[in-house]
C-alpha cells in the first residue's frame, strides 16, 4: 500500500501533483506568468527550414517550388518523451490528479499506436504503472522505447492465419483467442483474473469489432485503474489550442511574423493537433489555415490515419480545415534520407508533412507555411540495419526437402488450431520424416509467444537438444514466420515453411477441417 498525502476535501494526491509539476511539467514548454505578463517556456524549436526544403523539392521531388517560399518547422522531436503527444498528455495528466482521478495507488492504461504510451512513460519515474494496449505491428523500435520507457504492453494482435473451409467465425475464433492472451498477460502483470472473467463476453465483443479504444476504458473501469481516452477528451485539443498555438505565433512574432500570414500543415493521428491549431487561428484571426495531410488510404505509416480511418473521431472536423491532403507515403519517405543528411530529426509523420507542403507550394497555393514535424526517426530504424542481418527466415517445401538432416525437428505453431492425426501424417509425408517428428505447440503457448515473448516450459521442451535448425509450420506461413522472427531474435536457430500447410501438395483438394481442429481445454 503506497502512503499518500491527500487533501482532505479534495482527494489529491499532493505529493505526487508536487512530483509531477517540478519532474515533468516544469521541464515541457509550458505557460509561466509574472506580473502583468505570462509567456512559454520550454518552446520546442521553430526552425527556418526554407533553403533545405527547396533543395530536397528539386533534388528529392523534382519539384520547384516559388522564389517567395517561406517555411519553418516545429520540431517537436527535441521535447521531453521525444513527440508532441507529451503535450496533451501533460494537460491530461495533470488535470486526472488535481481532480483525484488520478494517484501513485492507480494504473494507467491507454490504447497507443506508440508516442502517446511513450508519453505516459514519464510517469514511471513518478512511481506509477503504465499499461499500453498496442499492435504488434508497431515497429520494433516503438515497442522497445515503450519498454525503455517502463511501459508495460498488451499486445492485441494475433494473426489467426485462416484456415479456409472450416465451420467458424474467424473474427469469433481471433476475440478468443486474443481475449485468452491478453488475460496471460494481465496476470503476469498482477492483476487478478477474476475481473476479467467476469466481463470476458464483452471483452471479447470489443476484439471482435477492433476497438482498442474501448478496450482500454473498459481495463481501467474493471481493474480500478485511469484511462487518458485521448481520442476523446478535451484537452487533447485545447493542449494545442492554449499552448502550441500561441507558442508557434510568440515564435513568429519574434522574428517579424505570426501565424495570420502563415498556412499550417500537419498530419491526423488522433485529431487533437489540427483541432486545436484550428480553433486557435480562426478565434485569433478569423480564418481557416490548417492543413491535414493523410497518407493514400490503405498505406501504414507510423502513429497516423489514413482519412478512411478519421471518419468518425471526435476531433476529425474536415469544415474547420483549410484543406484535407491525401499523399503517397511511398513518395513522400524518399525524402527522409534527405533530411537526416541534414541533420534534422523527424519522423515518418513529418516528411509526409513536408512532402504535402512542397506539394502545395509547387500548385502555387501557399508561400508561407509552418509545419508541425511530430517526432523524431531514432524508433523507427532497425538496431542493426537490415532485420535479422539480412538472412531467410522462410524456407520452401523444396528446401526443406533438400536438406532434412539441417533440421532438430518440426513444429506446428498456431494460436488456435492444432493438427488433426491426419494433418500431422500429411505434413510428415510432405517433408518425407516420420510423424514423431512432428511436434505441436500448444495454442495457449503460441499465443503467449507471440504476444508476449514469453516462452513456456512446455515450449522449451520442444526445442532441438542438439541445436540444429527448427522448421516451424502453421496453416498458410504468417505466424510460423513472426515466431521465426522472435526465436531467431533470441539466438534459436529457426525458419519458416514458406505458404504453410496450406501450399503442401498432399493437402490439396482436402477440406481444412480435415487437417485441423480447434484446441479445446
Amino acid at each position: 500500500m503506497v502512503l499518500r498525502e491527500v487533501n482532505d476535501t479534495s482527494g489529491v494526491d499532493s505529493v505526487l501533483l508536487g512530483r509531477f509539476r517540478s519532474e515533468i511539467k516544469s521541464r515541457v514548454p509550458h505557460l509561466a506568468t509574472a506580473p502583468g505578463r505570462s509567456t512559454i517556456v520550454n518552446e520546442t524549436p521553430l526552425v527556418d527550414m526554407t533553403s533545405d526544403v527547396v533543395e530536397c523539392a528539386r533534388v528529392v521531388y523534382g519539384l520547384e517550388v516559388p522564389k517567395d517560399f517561406k517555411v519553418f518547422g516545429k520540431l517537436e522531436s527535441s521535447i521531453l518523451g521525444g513527440s508532441i503527444k507529451v503535450r496533451p498528455a501533460v494537460q491530461i495528466i495533470e488535470d486526472a490528479i488535481t481532480s483525484g482521478k488520478l494517484t501513485r495507488c492507480t494504473t494507467v492504461f491507454e490504447a497507443t499506436s506508440g508516442n502517446f504510451g511513450i508519453a505516459l512513460g514519464l510517469l514511471k519515474g513518478l512511481g506509477l504503472e503504465v499499461v499500453a494496449l498496442v499492435s504488434r505491428r508497431l515497429q520494433d523500435g516503438v515497442l522497445r522505447e515503450l519498454k525503455n520507457a517502463g511501459v508495460r504492453t498488451l499486445n492485441l494482435e494475433i494473426d489467426i492465419c485462416p484456415a479456409p473451409g472450416t465451420s467458424i467465425d474467424a473474427d469469433a475464433v481471433a476475440a478468443k483467442a486474443v481475449a485468452t492472451s491478453i488475460q496471460g498477460q494481465l496476470v503476469k502483470y498482477g492483476f487478478g483474473p477474476s475481473a476479467f472473467e467476469s466481463s470476458r463476453p464483452l471483452i471479447e465483443d470489443l476484439l471482435a469489432r477492433r476497438d482498442a479504444i474501448a478496450l482500454a476504458k473498459h481495463f481501467a473501469r474493471i481493474y480500478g485503474g485511469f484511462c487518458p481516452e485521448q481520442y476523446d477528451n478535451e484537452l487533447n485539443a485545447r493542449a494545442h489550442e492554449f499552448l502550441t498555438g500561441p507558442e508557434i505565433d510568440q515564435q513568429l512574432l519574434a522574428l517579424g511574423g505570426s501565424l495570420a500570414e502563415s498556412e499550417v500543415v500537419c498530419t491526423f493521428g488522433t485529431g487533437g493537433t489540427s483541432a486545436g491549431l484550428s480553433r486557435y487561428v480562426q478565434k485569433r484571426y478569423g480564418k481557416k489555415s490548417v492543413h491535414v495531410v493523410f497518407p493514400l488510404v490503405g498505406q501504414d505509416v507510423a502513429g497516423i490515419r489514413d482519412k478512411e480511418k478519421a471518419l468518425g473521431l471526435k476531433f476529425y472536423k474536415p469544415v474547420k480545415y483549410a484543406g484535407l491532403h491525401e499523399v503517397d507515403f511511398d513518395r513522400a519517405k524518399q525524402g527522409l534520407a534527405f533530411f537526416a543528411r541534414k541533420g534534422y530529426d523527424i519522423g515518418e509523420s513529418s516528411i509526409l508533412a513536408l512532402y504535402a507542403t512542397m506539394l502545395q507550394a509547387n500548385r502555387g497555393r501557399g508561400n508561407r507555411f509552418v509545419v508541425i514535424l511530430a517526432d523524431g526517426i531514432q524508433k523507427y530504424r532497425e538496431l542493426d540495419g537490415e532485420p535479422n542481418g539480412g538472412r531467410s527466415l522462410e524456407v520452401t517445401l523444396k528446401e526443406a526437402m533438400a536438406s532434412p538432416t539441417e533440421f532438430g525437428g518440426v513444429l506446428w505453431t498456431h494460436p488456435v488450431f492444432v493438427p488433426s492425426a491426419t494433418g500431422i501424417a500429411l505434413l510428415a509425408s510432405s517433408l518425407g520424416c516420420e510423424g514423431r517428428r512432428v511436434g505441436v505447440v500448444g495454442t495457449h503457448d503460441v499465443g503467449l509467444f507471440y504476444t508476449s515473448q514469453e516462452m513456456t516450459e512446455g515450449f522449451r521442451g520442444l526445442l532441438p537438444k542438439d541445436g540444429k535448425k527448427l522448421l516451424l509450420v502453421c496453416m498458410n506461413g504468417s505466424t510460423s514466420l513472426r515466431l521465426a522472427e522472435s526465436l531467431s531474435s533470441r539466438g534459436i536457430a529457426a525458419v519458416s515453411l514458406s505458404g504453410g500447410m496450406a501450399s503442401l501438395p498432399l493437402v490439396r483438394g482436402k477440406e481444412a477441417s480435415e487437417l485441423v481442429k480447434v484446441e479445446t481445454a
